[in-house]
């Protein structure tokens, strides 16, 4: 029987308004009145993921930025994976040498040097993992959803990263451009020590400590609460899924997914845009699997 329940959020448990729909809400209050646990793992930062959790009105422990950050119900940091200030400045050369927009997300807070750039890359990826939608309206969901953010903007990230207190725990690239110009970014970096480099749509590159992959995270996780693999059911879509799909005893990918992440899954279920992870969690509640 399964006891935990991981679950990206984009393009997984969230819709086309980046909220979760009330079915998706309905299936998750299921699985924990029957004493499953339901958590996040995202590649968002924390300030990110809880305000549409809020919104739906779940409480859960979240896997953030991929793994690099564990966070308890009560929002306790319970373990982190950051990279190293040598390693992460040699990361933003080889974005700046390939003029890809960058952010860092620390344990501070999440930093950017160029808003308007934010709005157009967040703007490119919601139209990338929703595509029903315009490029305009897209701009607009972004501009409104950034607004709500903890974002802090600054003019020098390497004179931020230099200083004593602060810990890098992700760094995320972003390309209009997609593959032709992040592919070979990411080819440098996968070169350097002790990374992950994974993506969540196409036009991004995410990278963290290689111990901060939401695979490991969930493992982490469910050893903590001595639950094993095979009681453990995941739910994801991209490239940063598949370490957390192929750790899992149960495992969906979206319908939405990458058609190689589908491959490292063990079900499919719906799309994010027709209650997918709602589905999944009452197929895996009824065991039709």
């Amino acid at each position: 029987m399964i006891k935990l329940i991981a679950s990206d959020m984009d393009g997984t448990l969230l819709d086309s308004k980046m909220g979760i729909s009330k079915d998706n809400a309905s299936a998750i209050r299921e699985a924990e009145r029957l004493g499953i646990e339901f958590m996040v793992a995202t590649g968002r930062a924390y300030t990110e993921a809880k305000p549409a959790l809020d919104e739906a009105g779940i409480e859960c422990a979240m896997i953030t930025l991929n793994g690099a950050k564990v966070f308890d119900k009560a929002g306790n940091s319970l373990f982190t994976a950051g990279i190293d200030k040598k390693t992460t400045a040699e990361i933003l050369d080889i974005l700046d040498a390939h003029n890809v927009y960058f952010e860092v997300s620390t344990n501070k807070g999440i930093y950017s040097e160029q808003q308007e750039k934010r709005i157009e890359n967040f703007a490119s990826h919601i139209a990338t993992t929703m595509p029903h939608l315009t490029y305009k309206v897209a701009i607009a969901m972004a501009a409104a959803h950034l607004s709500l953010l903890d974002i802090t903007y600054i003019n020098d990230m390497r004179a931020l990263i230099a200083q004593n207190d602060i810990e890098v725990l992700k760094i995320i690239g972003f390309s209009m451009d997609g593959p032709k110009v992040l592919g070979p970014a990411s080819t440098q970096i996968r070169q350097l020590n002790d990374l992950a480099v994974t993506s969540s749509a196409q036009n991004n590159i995410e990278v963290n400590h290689k111990n901060a992959q939401k695979g490991i995270a969930v493992a982490h996780v469910a050893k903590e609460r001595g639950i094993s693999e095979k009681e453990v059911m995941t739910i994801g879509d991209n490239f940063n899924d598949v370490s957390m799909l192929q750790w899992a005893g149960v495992s969906f990918a979206m319908g939405n997914a990458e058609l190689e992440v589908k491959d490292h899954a063990k079900y499919i279920t719906s799309t994010n845009l027709e209650n997918g992870v709602g589905e999944a969690i009452l197929r895996a509640i009824r065991e039709d699997l």
